[in-house]
Order: structure tokens, then C-alpha cells, then sequence
């Protein structure tokens, strides 16, 4: 049902032809494009707000705050299709129409029009809360979006708008890739996994024998970063007992997950190959270990992605079940990493490459910022069978986070993407 307000466009669909009858009907040099699917109230002076931000500025594109909910800026990275630009935008229909529209998109004519207007013109947030949401958008429909983003139709429309825009600011990659190097040293073992923890009394015991547990014709073992854990994880690990666990408590106090499995790439019981494992997850069986370091030395790889099954606190499988991230590919998954928002689980890397890399000093994005820079000279290989469970429970850094926070992630990895994408343009 829409919910219609003076000033206000609401497109039938999100399809290039819906947009471009927007464009074209425009009456005047600003064009507020609004989501039917949220309820609001806006402000005394939205309309004239937006507006004014567009004709001071030359922007081609703004948007503003909601009372209660911040947005984030918008930045040269924030290509993402899922973006959130609040239940309305203002639109400068001289960039509409100068931007044109490719026409055949089903559903991503809108998000279209944004990226070519980003390429001209600036892309601004408001930071005042112009409008009030009256009824919060149902799960899932936050954004502009059109129908279920786990549509794989919708994904490969998404992806070809989003490569092609990469393609016209020049940060697009062929699919040729470098070799992964030969080891310049010898290394302790075959493979470590990896496990930062703080604060895992309750999972971490199960996570160490499903490391040592695994089935394999190589040397390997387990670097457990502890990080000053102040429950009984500690007391945990130091009962183990097996002399392939390297249990290391950094001399720092200030290290995120990033600077945890720093610790543990740069040590010296680091393995050839680093394989992640969480400390509250599981790998599937006892063949893990042994076929992801098969896959890595196949390419042979700097990176290997494989792929999960979500699961409850006791195991039991939960929506949506197999994560496989299947809109990788080696032709573009490099280009398109920029549009998604991670690549899966586990993750592992070759430690030679990793070294030369690190991994920045957070705990949220760290994996995603060394794949993005891995994938910019090498390939990564994936598994597509679910080879890990991954837990969802009470305890879990993964469970639905404050708005603050969540803006504070996505702001971090829009970030990261504009980092990449700059990098990009300059090879």
C-alpha cells in the first residue's frame, strides 16, 4: 500500500522503467523519490531542507537523519546496493537526466541512478533528523530495495551495476590474477588454526577439539590468542594439555580481533598456512582442516573461502541455514566483493601473503579488509559445501547490534571500500 504525501514520488517498482517516468515527469530541479513501504511524518522544513542542500551545493543526490536514527555519510566506497538512505531521497533531475539510466534493470533502476550520479556529482547526508517514521519498515525492507535481496536473480543484477560502474570510474580487475609465492622459509607446521577469544568459557573448549580433532596427512596446530579474558577461558585453555596448542596472552591490552590474529601470524609456531576458527564454532567434521588446505594448495591460492551452516547454541540449524556466498566467481568475485558485505566462513590464508598484509587492529571487518586487499593481486579460491558452524546465540558478537554500533560497521567498511576502490584507480 502506498502512502502517498505532496512532493512525494513513489515509483511502482524499482525497474529503470519506473525510475525513468519519475525523471521525466519531474516538474521541478529537485525530485524526492519516497519508499511506499514506510510510514512517515515529515519535518517542517524536509522538503525545503533537501532542496536547499541540492541548489547550494550542486549535489546530485542527498538525504538526511530521521529522529532517533542517524545515517552514515556517504563515501566513494558506499556502493553497496543495500545502502541506507532513510524512506526518502532528493534527487537533482539535472543529474538524473544527464546520469541517464541503463534501461533493462527489473529492480535496480534506482540503485542505477545513484551510482552514476556518484560518478559526477556529490552524494550528501543531512546530518539533522528531517522526518519522523510513523510505522519501522518490516525486516528486510529497510532500504530501497524491490523484492528479497536473497533473490540470486536480483544478486546478478546487482552485481552487473554495480561492475559496470566500476568499469566507468576505472577500479575494475580483469580476472588475471598473481601466483600465491613459494614459501620463502620453512615453517613449523603445515597449518595453524587460529583462534582469538575473550570472554568464550562456555564455547571454547569445544572449539579447541574440533581443532584437534581434525584428520590429516601434515603437521599442524592450534594458536589460541587468549586476549585477557576475564571469566574462566583461561583457566580453560591452560587444562588442555596437547602440545600442538600454542596458547599466547598478548603483552598489549588494546588489540582487537585484527591484533589477535596478528599475534598469532607473526609468531614463530605459525604454520605455511592459517586457517580461521572462532571461538565459539565448529568445523563439520574431521576432514575440514585437511581438504581447506588441499583447496589453498590447489590454485595454488593466497586465500580460500569456504562456506557455513548457521546453528543455535546447541548445534541445531536455523535460518537461512547454508551460507554459501555463491555469488562469487572467479571472473568477477573480486569486483563484486566491493558490492557485498563479507565472503563467508572459514576463511584461510597463505602466511607468507598474510605477512606482507597484517591485519588491521578491530574487531569487526578485519577479515574483510585483508580479502579486499588480497583479491586485489590474487586469486581466492572457494568451497561451496558448508564446512563450519557457525553459532547465532545470546553470546554472540554476531546478535542484532544498537543502531550506533551497527552505523559504526558500515560506516568502517564503506571505509575500507573506499580504500580499495582508490587503490584500484591508481594501478
Amino acid at each position: 500500500m502506498k502512502i502517498a504525501y505532496p512532493g512525494i514520488a513513489y515509483p511502482d517498482d524499482y525497474s529503470s522503467a519506473s525510475i525513468q517516468r519519475l525523471v521525466d515527469a519531474a516538474e521541478s530541479d529537485v525530485l524526492f523519490i519516497g519508499n511506499p513501504r514506510i510510514k512517515i511524518e515529515p519535518g517542517p522544513r524536509m522538503f525545503d531542507r533537501m532542496a536547499q542542500v541540492i541548489r547550494a551545493t550542486g549535489a546530485g543526490w542527498v538525504y538526511g537523519d530521521a529522529v532517533g536514527r542517524p545515517r552514515i555519510d556517504y563515501q566513494r566506497g558506499s556502493i553497496r546496493d543495500g545502502f541506507d538512505f532513510g524512506p526518502v531521497v532528493g534527487v537533482s533531475v539535472e543529474a538524473a537526466r544527464e546520469s541517464g539510466i541503463q534501461p533493462d534493470w527489473r529492480w535496480g533502476g534506482l540503485y542505477d541512478l545513484r551510482l552514476r550520479i556518484s560518478e559526477r556529482r556529490a552524494v550528501m547526508r543531512i546530518p539533522e533528523p528531517l522526518c519522523s517514521v510513523a510505522d519501522a519498515p518490516a525486516a528486510g525492507h529497510a532500504q530501497f530495495d524491490y523484492v528479497d535481496p536473497r533473490n540470486r536473480d536480483y544478486q546478478v543484477e546487482m552485481e552487473q551495476i554495480a561492475t559496470a560502474h566500476l568499469k566507468r570510474i576505472g577500479a575494475w580487475l580483469s580476472p588475471r590474477f598473481e601466483k600465491a609465492p613459494a614459501p620463502a622459509r620453512a615453517f613449523p607446521v603445515k597449518a595453524s588454526v587460529v583462534i582469538p577469544v575473550r570472554n568464550r568459557e562456555r564455547t571454547i573448549l569445544d572449539a579447541v577439539r574440533s581443532a584437534l580433532a581434525q584428520s590429516a596427512d601434515f603437521e599442524f596446530n592450534l594458536i589460541v590468542v587468549d586476549n585477557h579474558s576475564t571469566d574462566r577461558t583461561t583457566e580453560i585453555l591452560r587444562t588442555v594439555g596437547d602440545s600442538r596448542v600454542t596458547h599466547i596472552v598478548p603483552a598489549r591490552r588494546d588489540l582487537g580481533i585484527g591484533g589477535c590474529w596478528n599475534e598469532a601470524i607473526y609468531s614463530e609456531a605459525c604454520g605455511q598456512y592459517a586457517v580461521q576458527l572462532d571461538s565459539d564454532d565448529l568445523y563439520a567434521d574431521d576432514g575440514v582442516l585437511r581438504r581447506i588446505v588441499a583447496e589453498l594448495e590447489a590454485g595454488p591460492y593466497a586465500m580460500v573461502v569456504g562456506a557455513y551452516t548457521l546453528v543455535d547454541f546447541s548445534l541445531k540449524e536455523i535460518p537461512p541455514g547454508l551460507v554459501d556466498h555463491r555469488e562469487w566467481s572467479r571472473e568477477n568475485g573480486r569486483n563484486n566483493a566491493l558490492r557485498i558485505n563479507g565472503l563467508g566462513a572459514p576463511r584461510a590464508f597463505d602466511t607468507s601473503v598474510l605477512r606482507r598484509i597484517g591485519f588491521p587492529n578491530v574487531s569487526y571487518g578485519e577479515d574483510y579488509a585483508v580479502a579486499l586487499r588480497i583479491s586485489r593481486d590474487y586469486e581466492i579460491g572457494r568451497i561451496y559445501d558448508s564446512v563450519y558452524l557457525c553459532r547465532r546465540w545470546e553470546g554472540n558478537s554476531d546478535s542484532a547490534l544498537p543502531l550506533e554500533v551497527a552505523n559504526r560497521y558500515d560506516f568502517y567498511k564503506d571505509w575500507l571500500r573506499t580504500v580499495e576502490i582508490q587503490a584500484r584507480m591508481r594501478r
